[in-house]
């Protein structure tokens, strides 16, 4: 639990590289989530180099991390082949957080940055990518070492009068 509580939005980064023995840790727990069916709906593409950073951080107004993190995942659906469409957004979700908890676990900063549902924003992703066929962006999540260590809020967000026993 301690991952949990210690996870936070980091926005702004050192320019220290990120290990790809740290990458490969965020993959394996991406891949370790959960998801409907078994189906595994995901695919990761690692962008290290300023161009397509920069090119990702253009992709939203929300997406400037980006352009200051040395690591961008862009976290993909496969469209072919699935069980349970419908339910790649929980499979997809599921391993960013994942991708989100490790990273706090290993002592990096990362933060989520939206794509899908927006139809432009998914299209912008997937030409700052090259243009893969086969996927459907889902989210960009930013990734390196922190400048500042925000203080983490999921400890201070529990409110029990959303808790409804029965």
């Amino acid at each position: 639990m301690n991952a949990i509580f210690k996870r936070c939005s980091v926005r702004q980064f050192t320019d220290e590289p990120v290990s790809i023995d740290d990458i490969e840790r965020l993959m394996r727990a991406a891949m370790a989530a959960p998801s409907a069916g078994n189906q595994q709906p995901w695919e990761f593409f690692i962008a290290r180099d300023e161009t397509t950073r920069m090119a990702l951080a253009a992709t939203t107004p929300y997406a400037a991390p980006a352009k200051l993190a040395p690591c961008v995942i862009a976290v993909c659906t496969r469209t072919e082949g699935l069980r349970f469409p419908r339910c790649t957004p929980l499979d997809m979700s599921a391993a960013v957080e994942n991708i989100l908890l490790e990273a706090a676990n290993i002592g990096l900063g990362a933060v989520w940055l939206g794509i899908a549902p927006e139809p432009d924003r998914i299209a912008a992703v997937k030409v700052a990518l090259g243009g893969p066929r086969e996927v459907e962006p889902f989210a960009l999540v930013a990734v390196g070492h922190a400048l500042n260590h925000p203080e983490p809020k999921g400890s201070t967000r529990y409110d029990e009068t959303r808790v409804h026993w029965i």
